[in-house]
């Protein structure tokens, strides 16, 4: 027998309608019908049908903002999901304040909520808080504290914005400046609340060169500082975790920002309110400086 002759199932399958095929990928999902294409040509262009990638469409996208989507009348649905997943360009709502994609994996709807989105406690006030542009967001501008000892920073979207039955993780997306000092003690509560479930966790957003686990800071965490240059520790204290405290701490991202998680929770099918989601430090008293806030994003947990 030639081995390199297709399985007889294969062939079976392949000799089914093309209308059949695209209904049966059409139950599956993004990956699946990615893989079907690499099986054969019917079962490519099965799979890349229009048909297969409406049904992977959320029917409930959010109104974008004018531009967003190629004004190409000959674009497939496949090309239009492909866009809509694509994470490194995600695309803005009509508000310009809200940036959404699709999970390639799941189709699942994720957003980041800029910080103009979100509840800054001082954000309007000149000497705690400045807007500055940014380069490299999608966002025009972003928020850098300037010196505060009450941090606050809150954000929340309604249910029906997510997608239903999935398990979704919030991150702060930022950076420190090189002046930033009182972010790494005390440390900070996140807090992710949906309906009458609630997950609070210890977080530190500060890091410091001499870390005592010997933690290596990452690359990204801050820009440049010239050598000798002095970083102040205001109100800097014993920053040993007791024992058993568990901390989140930032990690690095592919395009040059920082995140941390802080928190998870499960949108389940017909909950109808709203996600809230917010990083305090309120107790110390300690003053804060440096962090740059692009926004918090909300994503399928992987």
């Amino acid at each position: 027998m030639d081995s390199t002759a297709p399985a007889p199932a294969t062939c079976e399958i392949a000799r089914l309608p093309d209308d059949l095929l695209s209904a049966s990928l059409a139950r599956t999902g993004p990956l699946d019908a990615c893989r079907a294409a690499a099986v054969s040509p019917a079962f490519r262009a099965a799979a890349d049908a229009d048909a297969v990638w409406s049904s992977l469409l959320p029917r409930d996208l959010p109104p974008l903002a004018d531009g967003e989507l190629p004004d190409d009348p000959h674009s497939t649905k496949k090309q239009l999901f492909m866009r809509l997943s694509d994470s490194a360009r995600p695309v803005l709502l009509a508000d310009g304040l809200t940036s959404m994609w699709l999970d390639r994996a799941t189709a699942a709807k994720c957003y980041m909520l800029s910080a103009r989105k979100l509840c800054i406690i001082w954000g309007g006030t000149p000497q705690y808080w400045r807007w500055i542009p940014l380069t490299d967001s999608r966002f025009t501008e972003g928020a850098e504290l300037l010196n505060v000892c009450w941090l606050e920073i809150r954000g929340k979207t309604h249910c029906n914005m997510l997608s239903q039955n999935t398990t979704y993780a919030a991150y702060m997306v930022f950076k420190m400046s090189d002046e930033s000092y009182g972010l790494d003690d005390p440390l900070q509560e996140a807090e992710v609340s949906i309906g009458a479930t609630k997950s609070t966790r210890r977080v530190c957003l500060g890091y410091d060169n001499e870390d005592e686990d010997g933690e290596e800071v990452p690359q990204n965490y801050r820009s440049f500082r010239p050598i000798g240059l002095f970083r102040p520790r205001v109100g800097r204290r014993n920053r040993r975790v007791p024992p058993g405290v568990q901390v989140q701490r930032p990690q690095a991202r592919a395009d040059g920002w920082m995140e941390m998680e802080m928190g998870e929770f499960k949108n389940e099918e017909g909950e109808d309110g709203e996600v809230s989601i917010s990083l305090l430090e309120t107790r110390g008293g300690n003053w804060k400086k440096g962090l740059i806030l692009q926004g918090i994003e909300i994503r399928v947990k992987k």
